[in-house]
Parts: C-alpha cells; sequence; structure tokens
C-alpha cells in the first residue's frame, strides 16, 4: 500500500534545513575565545601578525569579518528600508541597482524574442533554411556570451547597450531552437486539415501552428530568461556603472561582505522569481492531446 506523505513534509523539511543553515552560519561567526599566551608566545604571535599590538589575545583577521546572522538581517533591512536613495555614482540604492539589471534583461531578452521566434518559425517550417542555416547556429551557439562583450564595446562604444546585446546573444539560442523544434514537430493531421479547409497562412500560423508549438516556445523563453539573469549580473561586473551585478563587484572592492552576501541572496530571489512566472505561463499553454 502506498504510503501518503503529508502536503506540509516539504515545507517542514525545508525550514529546517534553514534552521540548520542559520545555526552554521551563527557557530562560525563567533568570535574565538581568547587564548592564554606566554609572554614570549605573545610577542612572537605580535610579530607574526596573529595578534593585534594593543595588547588584546583576540587573534587578527578572526571569522567576525563575515557578518553574522543578526547583523546581516539588520544589513538586509537598512537596504530594504531606503531601496532608491541616491548618494552619487557608487551609492544607489539596491532596487535602483535591480532595477538597471532588469531594464537591460529586459532590453535584450525582448529584441531576442523579436528575432528568434519569427526566425525559428521560419526555420521549422522550412527543412530547406533549417539546413541552410544549422551550420551558422551550431557555430555560434556554443559561443560564450561574454566572450561577445569585447567585440561589442569596441563596435557599439556604449558599455550599457553593449550588455543589452550580450543579453539579447545568450537569450537568442534556447528560443530560436525550441521554437523550431515546436514549429516543426507540429501534428501533420492538423496541418492536413487546414490545407484541405484551404486556411491562409498567415491564419494558420497563429491559429495553428504557434498555439501548437507553444508549450516548445515557451520552454525556450523559459530557459533563455535563467540565462540571461545569469549573465547581466558577470556583465555587469566587466561594463561597470550600475546594476546589481556592479554592485557585487564594488562591495567586493570595499571588502563588505555582508553586501555581497546580500546582494548574491537578492540576485536568486529574483531569478527564481522570473523562473515562476514563465512555469506560470508554460503552464497556461501546455494542452494534452
Amino acid at each position: 500500500m502506498k504510503k501518503t506523505v503529508s502536503p506540509y513534509a516539504a515545507p517542514l523539511v525545508s525550514l529546517m534545513l534553514l534552521l540548520g543553515m542559520i545555526l552554521i552560519w551563527y557557530a562560525a561567526t563567533l568570535p574565538p575565545p581568547a587564548a592564554s599566551y606566554t609572554p614570549e608566545q605573545r610577542e612572537y604571535a605580535i610579530l607574526m601578525g596573529d595578534l593585534p599590538e594593543d595588547g588584546s589575545d583576540v587573534p587578527v583577521g578572526n571569522p567576525s569579518d563575515f557578518p553574522t546572522p543578526a547583523g546581516f538581517a539588520k544589513l538586509g533591512w537598512d537596504h530594504l528600508s531606503q531601496p532608491f536613495y541616491d548618494n552619487g555614482p557608487n551609492d544607489k540604492g539596491i532596487g535602483i541597482q535591480l532595477g538597471y539589471s532588469l531594464l537591460r534583461v529586459l532590453a535584450g531578452y525582448l529584441l531576442a524574442v523579436a528575432v528568434a521566434i519569427p526566425l525559428g518559425y521560419i526555420i521549422g517550417m522550412s527543412p530547406l533554411i533549417s539546413k541552410a542555416l544549422s551550420p551558422y547556429i551550431q557555430l555560434l551557439k556554443p559561443i560564450s556570451p561574454l566572450a561577445w562583450m569585447p567585440i561589442a564595446l569596441y563596435t557599439i562604444k556604449d558599455s550599457n547597450m553593449s550588455a543589452i546585446f550580450v543579453i539579447f546573444i545568450c537569450s537568442l539560442w534556447p528560443m530560436l531552437m525550441n521554437t523550431a523544434f515546436g514549429v516543426a514537430n507540429v501534428r501533420k493531421d492538423w496541418l492536413n486539415v487546414a490545407a484541405t479547409l484551404e486556411v491562409k497562412p498567415f491564419r494558420k500560423a497563429f491559429k495553428i501552428i504557434l498555439p501548437a508549438a507553444a508549450p516548445a516556445i515557451l520552454t525556450g523563453m523559459r530557459i533563455s530568461m535563467g540565462i540571461a539573469w545569469l549573465v547581466i549580473v558577470a556583465a555587469e561586473m566587466l561594463v561597470g556603472g550600475t546594476g546589481i551585478g556592479y554592485f557585487v563587484w564594488n562591495q567586493w572592492n570595499n571588502l563588505s561582505l555582508g553586501n555581497v552576501v546580500f546582494a548574491v541572496l537578492l540576485i536568486g530571489i529574483v531569478g527564481m522569481l522570473l523562473d515562476m512566472s514563465f512555469g506560470w505561463l508554460q503552464k497556461k499553454v501546455t494542452y494534452i492531446e
């Protein structure tokens, strides 16, 4: 007899894992106990830089450089309570930094949608064009998006537009391939019925082929969005200026590990929300034959 699992089991296990990680974090950031040194040992430790010269027995470079859970919670509240302040180029609120990143991702992603779906439709409908473009797609698809950055900076001569171009490139291929696959695999019976009824090409595209291929297209769009959100962080570290990627790099240069961890957590939350929204859309267009 199959055992039924309580719907609360998974959230409970997740909560216990979270508490366990916070406990480990707390234990790892506790200050080390003060050790007892003989005068000779203290003098040697100060000479080696292991102890401060003020007579304290707390070692230099202890794990308290990393924020404690309570300190991190306070830091997070400080960021979230004033997310849109602007004190100059290198001191903007986390909401502004996140907004710049999302706008860049959205711009590059929509450009990719405008190119990938029509081109994928043509490739899926025409075996000749599919075979003709296949060598170029197979050549360009494996290239890392960041490898295009120097070429984009040289040709476009604008760091912001170069980051959008990199997002466009990395979003293009999954959408293109999935659209072509979805269109090419629409059931022949449906196409034959459309041909028998003499349905016009434009009507056939929007009433039969694209709705039938929608689950595959949405899968490609979901993969593309995930890659775009991954790449924007690295791209903004390279181009600088504004954005969540630049914020991470800037805080690392300031040795502010708490801000780095907070930004990393925020990147993960935004990425999860983006993926969940595409998952919801995917369910809306999925059908059972």
